[in-house]
């Protein structure tokens, strides 16, 4: 049967996962925040993440078009009147990133690949968990995904900073679809208590002494002891490859530096 030949990602977790399995010269169109992989950033950037120029699509002469959840409804609506074929993700947990490369992995003819790449992420969430056993104890992780207001981490982070040894601070929020749904006030912040805050701030750079200026929030374990750290949103926030690789080992070496630390803290 035939597979498509060109392809247009809305999303950048889709264009980095057709170059891992070595299809990226099928991309023909990405999304303008793509920054993984470097090359990639050479395509034609069609969209945004709510927005896309569709007649910069239709010159592509897409046979494919891959979208991500809900929030790109519209765009995906308007896309399928236009006649195109369109395929929306909508992975939202570690399980369903590895799902998401073998489904796109079949897509495309290359099912054989796709299972070793996510037989190899597999491995190296394995790892990852089986290191973080050895830590003397696990700190509680405030992770933020915006500021104003304040949102905690979508379900995938929450697991992957259980995997690399933290205890997220708002578990029973990460099945919520919307960003709405995960929105924190000061208060619930304060009476968690975070030991480790990780910033990730969509789009822009986390900025520790806003964090700790906010009021009370000099009476959190992480402020006092200054460890408010920042991963890049590019990192994490994407469901795909790079947050089981790169974003999970950030993860791992903040919080095996908190855990380090430790010793000479505790009397």
């Amino acid at each position: 049967m035939p597979y498509p030949q060109r392809i247009v990602c809305l999303t950048e977790e889709t264009t980095e996962t057709l170059y891992l399995l070595g299809e990226g010269d099928r991309v023909v169109g990405v999304s303008g925040y793509t920054v993984r992989p470097p090359e990639a950033r050479q395509k034609p950037r069609i969209s945004s993440f709510l927005h896309a120029r569709f007649d910069a699509i239709e010159a592509l002469e897409p046979d494919l078009i891959l979208a991500f959840s809900d929030l790109q409804a519209d765009v995906t609506r308007e896309l399928v009147s236009r006649g195109h074929m369109v395929v929306t993700f909508n992975q939202r947990s570690v399980d369903d990133i590895l799902e998401m490369i073998c489904m796109l992995g079949g897509i495309v003819g290359r099912a054989d690949r796709a299972e070793q790449l996510a037989s190899r992420l597999r491995a190296g969430l394995d790892r990852i968990r089986e290191q973080s056993r050895e830590l003397p104890r696990r700190p509680r992780v405030y992770f933020e995904e915006w500021n104003d207001p304040l949102i905690s981490g979508i379900r995938w982070v929450d697991e992957l900073v259980e995997l690399a040894g933290g205890e997220p601070c708002f578990p029973a929020l990460r099945r919520e679809q919307g960003a709405k749904a995960r929105i924190v006030t000061s208060d619930a912040v304060l009476a968690k208590d975070p030991e480790c805050v990780i910033g990730s701030w969509c789009g822009k750079k986390f900025v520790p002494a806003k964090f700790a200026a906010r009021p009370g929030f000099d009476a959190i374990p992480a402020v006092r002891d200054g460890f408010l750290r920042e991963i890049k949103s590019a990192l994490i926030l994407q469901p795909g490859p790079a947050a089981l690789t790169d974003g999970l080992d950030a993860l791992e070496r903040i919080v095996a530096e908190w855990a380090a630390q430790r010793p000479s803290r505790v009397a």
